[in-house]
């Protein structure tokens, strides 16, 4: 793979990705213009709780809650309406909006909504609180009120959900640019923001055996995606692999240690591991379309959910550090990357988060090569100083090694290609 990274005569970084065979170049001179920042305009705030749909104080727009995480760990799950407004750190909550909706599995694969969440339905449906929550929810929309019995089932049984962050603003924020975001939380809240969200996912996988991969992501901003300023992720089931998955997967079946060949060691070698703790590495990464932090597990488990909870607290510690060294007014994009549920080969779980900074036009478009600002080397010197304040003055998690403190070998993720766990 000693195309991955090659530099021309001029100083043109031609970036291939190893994985997915995207191609980037980084040209002389782009690399100079300044990161945008899309944080909100200020102002006093005068909605604080308010803000937007996701708020602490509207939990009565989205849709009826499937699970809540306390700031004690507890996940409570189905929670009547009539406790909705009990204290909370994250909430699952069903996506209004779906993306592959509950029509698409019923008429498609005959899909039939479990008992346990079924029954759920009945019973909230049957509180007049209930039902008034849910016909508001719909009329809230846009959507008519009579066609309740046919949305209804997509808020208890359907594959596209929400989890959503308690704050909008800071605690104590007196101005609207001091939104919370990923980074701002502390690492034991972004632990129990993980939790939530594996949570989820596992059991979207269990509700539905149709589904072949749950793609979870975070979109952060608008430039990114967001439909509000609020942190939340997203989580959509699908009923087939990824276009990238089906790459990935057989240049994976030749090279079965192409993570370690081609990722994580190749970034080692070439100076671009920027953190570590006992249970993941975060490495620069390369061949993106945008500047990328990657946090890769070292554990031999495949899915989120059959890690320890140890190694998911390393995980969490890791991304944490990217999203606090990043800060809040860059729009991001964190993607998760798990194997198929479907699949035999094993393929570590790793977290990419996407400065999006640049804007794709018609050179990209045309040609399929990618322009990246940032190469890899200039991310990781704008990082690692960012990481090495943060940790002094106590915001990070314990037990990570910046940079040249990190002692990658060869191998480095610890991880078995052969070892398949169901």
């Amino acid at each position: 793979m000693a195309d991955i990274l090659t530099r021309m005569a001029d100083g043109t970084l031609k970036q291939r990705n190893p994985f997915t065979g995207t191609v980037v170049w980084t040209v002389p001179g782009r690399g100079n213009r300044p990161l945008p920042s899309s944080a909100p305009d200020s102002g006093p705030i005068t909605d604080f709780g308010y803000t937007c749909t996701f708020c602490e104080s509207r939990v009565l727009e989205t849709p009826p809650e499937k699970s809540r995480i306390l700031s004690s760990g507890e996940i409570v799950r189905g929670m009547p309406v009539d406790g909705l407004a009990d204290p909370w750190e994250f909430r699952r909550v069903p996506n209004l909006f779906e993306i592959v909706s509950y029509a698409y599995w019923e008429k498609n694969y005959d899909y039939q909504m479990p008992g346990p969440a079924r029954e759920r339905m009945e019973r909230y449906m049957a509180d007049p609180a209930g039902r008034a929550h849910i016909q508001a929810v719909l009329r809230g929309s846009g959507m008519n009120e009579d066609a309740m019995a046919e949305r209804a089932p997509a808020f208890f049984g359907g594959g596209h959900d929400l989890i959503l962050g308690r704050r909008h603003y800071l605690d104590g924020a007196t101005d609207k640019s001091q939104l919370a975001w990923a980074g701002s939380l502390t690492p034991e809240e972004h632990s129990r923001y993980w939790t939530l969200t594996i949570d989820a996912m596992q059991d979207l996988y269990q509700q539905n055996r149709y589904v072949a991969y749950v793609q979870v992501f975070q979109n952060w901003l608008k430039p990114a995606g967001a439909s509000f300023d609020h942190l939340h992720k997203q989580l959509v089931s699908i009923d087939e692999r990824t276009v990238n998955q089906t790459v990935e997967i057989e240049r994976v079946r030749a090279n079965p240690n192409l993570y370690n060949e081609s990722g994580v060691d190749y970034a080692a070698k070439h100076n671009l591991v920027i953190a570590e703790n006992d249970g993941a590495v975060a490495i620069v990464g390369f061949g993106h379309r945008y500047p990328t932090l990657e946090v890769w597990s070292r554990s031999s488990a495949i899915q989120p959910w059959e890690h320890t909870p140890g190694e998911v607290r390393h995980m969490s510690d890791l991304v944490h550090a990217m999203h606090a060294a990043t800060g809040g007014g860059i729009p991001t994009n964190e993607e998760w990357y798990c194997a198929p549920i479907d699949t035999d080969v094993a393929m570590p779980w790793r977290i990419l988060l996407k400065w999006r900074v640049s804007t794709l036009a018609g050179f990209e478009g045309s040609t399929k090569i990618y322009v990246n600002t940032v190469d890899p080397w200039t991310l990781r010197d704008k990082v690692v100083p960012r990481l090495l304040d943060l940790r002094a003055e106590g915001k990070l998690a314990s037990g990570i090694s910046i940079a040249t403190e990190c002692s990658c070998r060869v191998n480095s993720l610890k991880y078995n290609p052969y070892l398949r766990h169901r």
